[in-house]
């Protein structure tokens, strides 16, 4: 069944499919007597006190709160600065144009009479962005130094920032759901994860960081702390490589009207800061994509005679293997996860190259000739391409549209902005008969009965791109594989009488040169 489009035509490199929420309206006409319909009124007044039950919960969920925010007129942080370390498949998961997923979110507004009804909030709706200069009257620090407190000041702060919002989380969030009976425990358990037991693990690191605090509010050695707690982030690995399958499910399940008027009416509650339910369970992996750049910085203001000059770059190469390590089981949760949800039409389009895919290079929406939207993964050994469905039970799955293709058999080519590159019908769909076709390629396997030539469109160039350059990578890698892998196989069916003959041949050399020298 086709949706209707929305104004937005982005390229979707998401994991399920944006599907479009028809919103119900009632009509005004008289009422008939014989025939009594649902009463509008009645329906609204149920749906407000819903409401006021949902907004009564979430506010005795929320903690009381004594501290005052006070107005910040400059911000020293460093996060606008720093320049997010490559993590491919931890950042796939939270970007919304990516190499693989991206889970972008949408806020709804909310209708007048419940956005006229908001309560007031005892969380912040915003951030204190207070820096280390301003909790100190007067030092006699270098600008490096000062700097180098700065960055570890902004570490402390993202850890108590972190934990307020996992906590945040777990009271107005995951509880009232689980009291109102808005989703069951065992749905809140795979949408939530493990996060409730990072909550301790964050505040170890905190008290941890407070304690190396002095007199004079400043930080001197931070490494050795920063060493022994880096393995505990190992932890991030289960909750991670659950993201994939949480975001699925979120979003399968605010099609259903409570699910989506609960997370609607949060989102426009001050506490949220405009987030939603997403980018809360996403902080996490945000928090773990930035300590070797928070790392760096503090390295770089570091002096040469500074106790940290020696354990710095231990603790560095310590959490980028960490990030690393999660970033693999990552990407391998995500692949098994798209793999477990493609369905075949024949048995013959379930080739070995999709199962022994480890990794997904990238996957979004694409159109091909015909002006269809198709849903495309591109695994380490093979390009598949989809139609998006739902399956029996509800869950999203990914019907194989032709014939999957091995990478190390594909051939790319890149079609130029305003050629018709796949016959009279590719202009049509592509552009409604008027406009230069564009953001196209094709691609096309050799050596195979039943593949033949796909002619595809991306959202926009930068998709174009992407694909084109993830598309060339995939290829070379798996030509080289396939290369070594027939190397290893020759030597491997070598005949042995083969290196028989050869120690014969050389010994009998050996013992001509000996009796010649007689």
């Amino acid at each position: 069944m086709e949706t209707e489009e929305t104004g937005e035509t982005g390229t979707s490199w998401s994991a399920v499919p944006r599907d479009v929420h028809a919103i119900p309206c009632d009509h005004a006409g008289k009422k008939r007597k014989q025939d009594p319909g649902p009463d509008p009124v009645m329906e609204d007044d149920e749906e407000e006190e819903d409401d006021d039950m949902i907004l009564e919960q979430m506010k005795d969920s929320e903690e009381p709160s004594n501290k005052r925010v006070k107005p910040v007129t400059k911000s020293n942080s460093l996060t606008g600065v720093i320049t997010p370390v490559k993590t491919p498949a931890l950042k796939r998961i939270g970007q919304s144009i990516s190499r693989s997923i991206s889970f972008r979110t949408e806020a709804r507004p909310l209708p007048p009479a419940l956005r006229s009804r908001q309560k007031a909030s005892s969380f912040p709706r915003r951030r204190n962005s207070q820096c280390w200069s301003d909790t100190v009257e007067s030092h006699d620090l270098t600008a490096k130094e000062i700097k180098r407190q700065e960055v570890i000041y902004e570490l402390t702060q993202g850890e108590r920032q972190l934990i307020d919002d996992l906590v945040l989380v777990k009271k107005v969030y995951y509880e009232p759901m689980l009291k109102l009976d808005i989703m069951t425990e065992s749905e809140l358990g795979q949408i939530f994860g493990t996060l409730d037991s990072l909550i301790p693990l964050h505040e170890d690191l905190l008290s941890r960081l407070e304690r190396l605090r002095g007199s004079e509010k400043t930080v001197g050695e931070v490494g050795p702390t920063l060493m022994n707690w880096f393995p505990c982030l190992e932890a991030y690995v289960t909750y991670c490589c659950n993201q994939v399958g949480a975001k699925s499910l979120l979003d399968h399940k605010k099609h259903e009207k409570k699910v989506e008027r609960f997370l609607r009416l949060c989102q426009e509650s001050s506490f949220s800061r405009k987030l939603d339910l997403w980018n809360f369970l996403d902080l996490p992996r945000s928090r773990l994509v930035k300590y070797p750049l928070l790392l760096k910085e503090i390295q770089k203001c570091t002096p040469p005679e500074h106790p940290d000059e020696d354990t710095l770059p231990d603790a560095l190469e310590l959490i980028q293997s960490i990030v690393a390590e999660v970033n693999r089981k990552t990407g391998e949760a995500e692949c098994q996860f798209y793999r477990r949800g493609l369905s075949y039409l024949e048995e013959g389009q379930r080739i070995n190259e999709i199962q022994l895919s480890r990794f997904l290079y990238c996957h979004g929406e694409l159109k091909n000739s015909k002006g269809q939207r198709l849903h495309v993964f591109l695994f380490e050994q093979a390009l598949v391409l989809t139609r998006p469905g739902e399956g029996k039970e509800g869950g999203h799955v990914f019907q194989v549209y032709k014939q999957p293709l091995p990478n190390d058999l594909l051939n790319l080519e890149d079609i130029p902005d305003g050629e018709a590159g796949g016959g009279g019908t590719f202009r049509g769909a592509f552009t409604g008969g008027n406009d230069k076709v564009r953001n196209c390629f094709r691609v096309s396997s050799r050596g195979r009965a039943k593949a033949s030539s796909h002619s595809l469109q991306a959202n926009d160039s930068f998709s174009k791109q992407q694909w084109i350059s993830c598309l060339r990578q995939a290829i070379v890698q798996s030509r080289d594989r396939s290369a070594q892998t027939s190397q290893s196989q020759l030597c491997s069916h070598t005949d042995p009488a083969l290196y028989h003959i050869a120690d014969i041949s050389l010994n009998s050399d050996t013992e001509m040169t000996e009796h010649a020298s007689r």
